[in-house]
């Protein structure tokens, strides 16, 4: 195990600050943020340019060094000699949190690998603040950040969170949001209770609420999607158990078949199979019990 105590540490090495920054309303820069970015020695930036316009917004003159997923790799060595020669830095993304869906997660392993202290610092959070006004459940939440292009793999993606009980929280293209509602729809079904937030903290900050088929509608209707999209679905009200998971699985086979398939993937007797498989199709165990011995046909 390895314990960090991050401000009662021998200060030998510098430390390494990750730092929200807003998602849109620079109002919501926070105060220690601030701080800490006149205080660091090098800010690493998703793209310098964009964290210009943030520094000069505050009167911040700090140097900066990009660090984005095309050069992860090149800076992780720089950044870590850095660190052990006891600069401080801070890292920031284009917006909200740092290493949520960005870069930085490979250098967090790499600065605890080498027993240099890292500081999270609370902030702005789009997947956070759009779930706390979507109407949907937030007592638990999957977040599961940005979809595969492909419409094939978006639906594979989903499908696994088919059984989630779970608010699920994705991040979506403008461009694509209407294509994922309808791979949506195919997965969760029509009726599921869904949101679409656009352009959170922003002027234009909108938040469409209703049933999957709702929002598909309008999206038809009104096909020009513009700006950053957080999409939640509520999750499924009536979660299947495990065991119920695998006799959907097998639901399409004959009876005889459902119970040879206990008998050899769940390495239960004839008798126990017979006794599963008549508990979970609510059947009498005398009914599967014919079926298996083919005694008077196959049942229903």
């Amino acid at each position: 195990m390895q314990q960090q105590k991050s401000f009662l540490g021998e200060e030998t090495k510098g430390r390494l600050y990750l730092v929200p920054t807003p998602i849109g309303n620079l109002d919501d820069m926070t105060f220690r943020a601030l701080k800490v970015l006149k205080t660091v020695d090098l800010i690493l930036a998703e793209d310098t340019r964009h964290t210009q316009k943030l520094l000069n917004h505050f009167e911040i003159d700090k140097p900066q060094k990009s660090f984005h997923k095309y050069n992860t790799q090149e800076r992780i060595p720089e950044v870590l000699s850095l660190l052990e020669s006891g600069k401080d830095l801070a890292q920031v993304s284009d917006a909200g949190m740092p290493v949520i869906s960005d870069p930085g997660s490979e250098l967090v392993q790499a600065c605890l690998e080498a027993d240099i202290p890292v500081i999270p610092l609370p902030g702005a959070n789009a997947a956070l603040t759009g779930l706390i006004a979507s109407g949907l459940k937030s007592e638990a939440f999957t977040f599961i950040g940005f979809l595969a292009k492909k419409a094939k793999d978006r639906r594979q993606q989903l499908t696994a969170y088919q059984n989630a009980g779970e608010t699920l929280i994705i991040y979506e293209s403008p461009y694509r949001i209407s294509q994922t509602i309808d791979t949506a729809i195919e997965v969760f079904g029509p009726d599921r209770p869904a949101c679409v937030v656009r352009e959170l903290t922003k002027s234009y900050e909108e938040f469409n609420r209703g049933t999957l088929a709702e929002l598909d509608a309008y999206y038809q209707e009104n096909p020009v999607v513009k700006g950053e999209i957080c999409f939640y679905i509520e999750g499924n009200p009536h979660p299947k158990t495990a065991s119920e998971q695998l006799q959907a699985g097998i639901d399409h086979l004959p009876l005889k078949g459902q119970v040879e398939w206990w008998m050899e993937e769940g390495k239960l007797s004839s008798k126990e199979a017979i006794k599963k498989v008549a508990k979970n199709k609510g059947l009498k165990k005398q009914e599967v019990y014919q079926a298996y011995h083919e005694i008077g046909g196959e049942a229903p």
